[in-house]
């Protein structure tokens, strides 16, 4: 026990140190946490470390889709959700069957069940992942929506086609029939539940008395309690998470303090790097491990199939990516799409997001290590083997790449008519417009013989001048210089008055406590200047 604390202890370190690397490269860690494990695979220290599948699915899997989903904006899915559906659905199911029927074709004594099994695991690009390596890059915000949509609902599809994969090949038996109809079962009373358990928290923080350490800490039991009920009654754990994550983010304003939101961002980011930092260094310790348990003699024709394999799933997106483009270019005469004329651009850029990660690893690991009549799992090693690989190329290749195809389609955003910065200081004028008028309407009185409510006054009307004229385009140039002047001169102010409050606490007349209320309401200025500015950098 203690040995295992000690061994994770240095893995967090290791990983900070990884993180603290990508940063400098500007390379997503994710991709430098999995090059990094494999060589530490081989070091005596930390051999004995491995990946449960349960640890996966149970301890990492909910709180990593519950993040993805809660900072998914629901207004954009929505909107994209008929490209989100298809390729989370048919795509997923047709790579499967692809993977499926070339599989078995290849390897020698590899079953259609075993190639739905394998296609099952591999066929879903990873939502961690996609997530972690568009946060690097600049590209177009329906791109984003469209990638971490996907990657959130597919994985609900692929784990489907495992768990009856998993059964034909230890009953030896298929009904298509009942396998249809219970894949659609499976994917709708998911969705229920998890809305539904998402109503049960929701009443929870909205009608009784909690505190804001009480909303955090609910909110890291709601993905698990979703995931559970619905695993428990055999629908989609991963489907009940996002759905109930989707509908409670969209209302976080109804049932959450500002505290409670505030210090539950900082919270969850935390969770979510260290989850997030353990599973893709894992990945990487793993690997040393499937390469033993398939000898000397079969590594060569692993690494074969296994790289074949891969080719088929980067082409196979790419098809899909360019005729799910032909689709919709047809069917916008029929009905309304959001874009009718999707061009090349954004299908390659798309065909070219298939980074495999978490969910395949633990659905490979999850193989069971013998049949019902005690005989080893047929093929059990090259399809871990072969999901190890698909994961490593496509995560390595395709996200240290994807900076440079982005770079070369060079796809203006289209639905950016003006620009991030134009919107910012829109937003910005019409709530101090609409502050001005309740001032003037419902507090004139109060305006004048109170103060601080006058200087309220003052601060909307100067916020108001200084935007009046930000509609023309020519003032944006030189408003950015103003604002990083701003910024500069706040900086200084913050970084003088936390000298002060230290000097101030070493008098005895004045509370710590007081102190520290000032210190966290500095805090906040700072992260409202940071978070005000963050475009212009």
């Amino acid at each position: 026990m203690h040995h295992a604390v000690i061994q994770y202890t240095c893995l967090l370190v290791i990983i900070l140190f990884v993180v603290m690397l990508a940063q400098k490269i500007r390379v997503a860690y994710p991709i430098l946490l999995v090059l990094v494990g494999l060589p530490l695979g081989f070091v005596p220290f930390l051999r004995g470390i491995e990946i449960q599948p349960d640890l996966i699915f149970v301890i990492f899997l909910p709180p990593l889709l519950y993040e993805a989903a809660w900072n998914t904006s629901w207004k954009d899915f929505w909107k994209w959700r008929r490209v989100i559906s298809s390729f989370a659905f048919p795509v997923v199911i047709l790579t499967s069957c692809v993977v499926a029927f070339v599989s078995a074709a290849l390897i020698p004594g590899f079953t259609l069940a075993a190639g739905f099994l394998l296609g099952g695991i591999v066929s879903p690009p990873d939502a961690v992942s996609a997530s972690a390596i568009l946060k690097t890059i600049k590209v177009p915000k329906r791109f984003v929506t469209i990638v971490e949509g996907e990657s959130l609902m597919n994985d609900a599809s692929s784990l489907v086609v495992f768990r009856f994969a998993l059964a034909a090949v230890l009953t030896g038996t298929f009904a298509f029939g009942a396998a249809a109809a219970s894949f659609v079962t499976v994917i709708v009373l998911g969705i229920f539940v998890g809305i539904a358990v998402a109503l049960f928290f929701y009443a929870i923080h909205r009608w009784l008395p909690t505190t804001t350490n009480m909303d955090v800490v609910l909110t890291f039991i709601t993905p698990y309690a979703m995931y559970m009920l619905a695993e428990q009654l055999q629908v989609s754990g991963v489907l009940a998470v996002v759905s109930g994550g989707l509908f409670l983010s969209v209302r976080r304003q109804e049932f959450l303090s500002h505290r409670s939101r505030l210090q539950g961002v900082n919270v969850w980011e935390a969770v979510a790097f260290v989850l997030n930092g353990i599973v893709f260094i894992l990945i990487g310790l793993e690997f040393p491990v499937v390469i033993k348990n398939l000898g000397a003699g079969g590594l060569k024709l692993a690494i074969n199939y296994s790289l074949i394999i891969t080719g088929v799933l980067i082409v196979g997106r790419f098809l899909c990516t360019y005729a799910a483009t032909i689709i919709t270019m047809v069917m916008s005469r029929i009905i309304t799409v959001a874009d009718p004329s999707p061009g090349w651009r954004a299908p390659t850029m798309l065909g070219w997001t298939g980074m495999r990660g978490v969910v395949s690893l633990a659905a490979a690991l999850s193989i069971p290590l013998t049949l019902a009549d005690g005989q080893p799992f047929p093929n059990r090693d090259m399809i871990l083997f072969i999901t190890f690989t698909v994961i490593l190329v496509t995560l390595v290749l395709q996200g240290l790449t994807l900076p440079l195809v982005v770079k070369w389609v060079n796809m203006p955003d289209p639905d950016l008519t003006i620009s991030m910065e134009q919107q910012r200081q829109l937003v910005r004028k019409k709530l101090a417009h609409l502050s001005l008028t309740i001032l003037n309407e419902k507090y004139r009185e109060l305006v004048k013989g109170n103060a601080m409510i006058k200087s309220l006054v003052s601060r909307y009307n100067a916020d108001m001048d200084l935007l009046k004229d930000w509609e023309k385009g020519d003032n944006e140039a030189r408003a950015k210089v103003f604002y990083k002047d701003y910024r500069q001169v706040m900086a200084h102010l913050l970084k003088e008055q936390r000298a002060l409050l230290l000097i101030l606490n070493k008098k005895e007349n004045i509370s710590d406590e007081l102190v520290k209320q000032q210190f966290e309401l500095l805090d906040l200025e700072e992260e409202k200047l940071r978070q005000h500015f963050e475009a212009i950098d």
